[in-house]
């Protein structure tokens, strides 16, 4: 017990002769003078620049241009004034102590201290993406920290001699991190690329299915690029990447091979352009709706009550699938109707005919309204009227049932019945006679 009071009394002893030494050196008392007019130098200057940059920055309401584009992602780095302004000073003044006394520890410490500020500012202020975000709070401000602390080259040299076996290859932990902050990084740049590139893509004049061909090929490409540069960042070799490849290349051929094939099927869609976002489709199966999105592996038809049905790509390949509309022509519909036998049915077409052709919806081209003799039914004499429309009858436009209407009320006017089923029952050997 003694013996440990003693060494705590001298660990203490020494901390008091190093306090002491500080407090009476003139220049720790310079450096932190100095470290505090450089903050207090900072304030000022950044309170009589923050308004004028603010007011050359903000562009006009509504501007889209490149230049307000840039002016405003500029704007965001307004936060960081202070910070980097303070820590541009310290180093300033750095350099005075150190040309002067020949030390620097203090203003060089104030100096690391408040670029962590910068980097918190940065990270808690002006990352929005999710990913970003938590990459900056987890990596970045720990690293800031163990930097102003004087703890950061002990760190990272303690992570690079920490080596982590993985199968037939080993990582140190500062190459895992190098590859996450890499990798994240990267995955950040190529979203944001692909999505500026989706947009461009989607400004041109192209057909539909190029546009999505299009999008998918840049996207393939502009992740792929960014893996490449993440693996070659992190200093992991491509040759490792032989037996992963090899392995997937196998799980292709055997449990991936309907993915592959819904795939390749897909790019198939898009080079022919046979059906694309926008048409409706009616396959085989009895599937039938709009389609809204095409993926890699399937496309999404919604109905015209709103459901949602994901048909695989391989089914618009090997089915037969009918499209109303790629084309882009109008479509014909047909609708049966009859009239009783006592009717003159020379007069039915041109009662008809003309009460289809009224509707605002029904064109004139490439085809009148046409109404046919169909044929002679047991109540009542068939006809039919077929017309063109451009559009869909798929609920949300009840062609048909406007078309309907327009026939019953034709019809009516001109005193024509409409016949319902009748039936002729015919009794043998008459009615039975009552016995009286």
């Amino acid at each position: 017990m003694e013996n440990m009071l003693q060494t705590a009394q001298g660990y203490a002893f020494s901390a008091y002769e190093i306090a002491l030494a500080w407090l009476i050196d003139p220049a720790n008392w310079v450096q932190f003078a100095l470290l505090v007019a450089a903050y207090l130098l900072a304030v000022v200057i950044t309170k009589k620049l923050n308004p004028k940059l603010l007011q050359v920055l903000t562009p006009a309401e509504g501007n889209d241009t490149i230049l307000a584009k840039v002016r405003r992602f500029v704007l965001l780095f307004l936060p960081l004034l202070l910070p980097l302004l303070a820590f541009g000073l310290t180093a300033i003044g750095e350099q005075v102590t150190r040309s002067i006394f020949g030390s620097g520890e203090v203003i060089a410490f104030g100096k690391r201290v408040f670029l962590f500020l910068a980097v918190r500012t940065f990270a808690r202020d002006m990352l929005t993406d999710p990913l970003l975000k938590m990459l900056g709070k987890m990596v970045l401000v720990p690293l800031a920290a163990f930097y102003a602390l004087g703890f950061l080259e002990p760190l990272l040299g303690w992570l690079e001699a920490t080596i982590v076996p993985l199968g037939n290859m080993s990582f140190s932990l500062l190459g895992l991190l190098r590859f996450l902050v890499v990798a994240s990084v990267m995955f950040w740049l190529g979203r944001w690329s692909n999505d500026q590139s989706a947009t461009m893509i989607h400004k041109q004049e192209m057909r539909p299915a190029t546009r999505q061909l299009a999008a998918k090929a840049a996207e393939i490409a502009i992740f792929g690029v960014a893996f490449l540069v993440a693996m070659n960042i992190a200093g992991i070799p491509l040759s490792s990447l032989a037996v992963l490849t090899g392995a997937l290349g196998v799980g292709i051929g055997f449990g991936l091979q309907k993915i592959a094939s819904n795939f390749v099927s897909g790019v198939i869609l898009l080079l022919e352009g046979q059906a694309t976002v926008g048409d409706y489709v009616e396959l085989d199966g009895g599937e039938a709706g709009t389609i809204v999105k095409m993926t890699a592996r399937a496309a999404i038809l919604e109905t015209y009550d709103g459901k949602w049905i994901v048909v695989p790509n391989e089914d618009f390949i090997v089915t037969r699938v009918v499209n109303y509309s790629d084309s882009g022509s109008a479509n014909r519909y047909d609708v049966s109707f009859s009239v009783s036998y006592d009717t003159d049915i020379n007069k039915v077409p041109d009662i008809v005919g003309p009460a289809v052709a009224a509707l605002d919806f029904v064109l004139s081209d490439p085809e009148e309204p046409d109404v046919e003799l169909d044929g002679f039914g047991d109540s009542g004499i068939d006809f039919v009227v077929e017309f063109w429309v451009e559009g869909i009858d798929d609920g949300k436009n009840k062609y048909r049932s406007h078309v309907r209407f327009a026939i019953w009320n034709a019809l009516k006017d001109a005193g024509i019945e409409i016949p319902f089923p009748q039936r002729v029952v015919e009794i043998k050997g008459g009615f039975p006679q009552q016995s009286e």
